[in-house]
């Protein structure tokens, strides 16, 4: 499974990969493997601020239902078009095509609290 080191990692399993003033932000390969086959994508909040560790929106699987968590705080600027006919990215490249929304983040501090390649794997296991 891969993690990779470029990103860091909430112990809810959404990664964030910061590019200069915005972030983009997805589940981890673990936690795809974990809900199984995605096959729709819930995230109403695009323009909204969304404090760290509030949902941002929700994932389906086939047998369940995940919330989604902000792992930083911050304003959803765009969820990724792409998942709305083709949910199964998440599955498929969740560190690359599979990215689910791109926010702004109003506190780069935050980024401290969460955790590195190496860290996450020692959450779950790995």
């Amino acid at each position: 499974m891969n993690f990779p080191e470029n990103l860091k990692y909430s112990k809810d399993h959404e990664w964030i990969k910061v590019e200069g003033e915005t972030a983009l932000v997805g589940i981890t390969a673990f936690a795809q493997s974990e809900l199984g086959e995605i096959v729709y994508v819930d995230v109403t909040t695009e323009g909204e601020t969304i404090e760290q560790n509030d949902v941002f929106g929700s994932v389906e699987a086939v047998k369940t239902v995940s919330d989604l968590l902000m792992p930083v705080s911050g304003e959803v600027l765009e969820v990724n078009a792409e998942l709305e006919d083709k949910p199964e990215l998440i599955n498929e490249d969740p560190y690359g095509k599979g990215w689910i929304i791109k926010a702004s983040l109003s506190d780069p501090s935050q980024l401290d609290s969460l955790l590195s390649a190496e860290d996450y794997k020692k959450l779950i296991g790995k």
